[in-house]
């Protein structure tokens, strides 16, 4: 069984940067589709990025297309969120996602129900 792991949250300044990492425990014996969500307080949790198997291929949310950017290490199914120009906005518990699925492409991509495995998340706090 395969469990996520997340690491990098913290306090920052409005249009400061932060790195999230996603990190396998377990086995991780073939590929998986990666994706980030959050959650802020009293929200649903909404999707945030994803990335393909190969990684070749990535889908962002609106709100932070030009600022994020979701990456992995191939080798060992890592997924990786870089936070530029951080907003108050931005204020939320991180959540990364897997799913052995192989399509990508779809709006599977962007829900919560498109994904088998989660962490447990790490917070994120953008101060004015």
């Amino acid at each position: 069984q395969v469990q996520l792991v997340e690491s990098g949250g913290g306090l920052v300044q409005a249009g400061g940067s932060l790195r999230l990492s996603c990190a396998p425990s377990g086995r991780t014996s073939s590929s998986y589709v990666m994706a980030w969500f959050r959650q802020a307080p009293g929200k649903e949790r909404e999707f945030v990025t994803a990335i393909n198997r190969s990684g070749d291929s990535t889908v962002s949310a609106e709100s932070v297309k030009g600022r994020f950017t979701i990456s992995r290490d191939n080798a060992k199914n890592t997924a990786y969120l870089q936070m530029n120009s951080l907003k108050p906005e931005d204020t939320a518990v991180y959540y990364c996602a897997a799913d052995r699925r192989a399509g990508f492409g779809t709006t599977l991509d962007l829900v919560p129900e498109g994904y088998a495995y989660w962490g447990q998340g790490t917070q994120v706090t953008v101060s004015s």
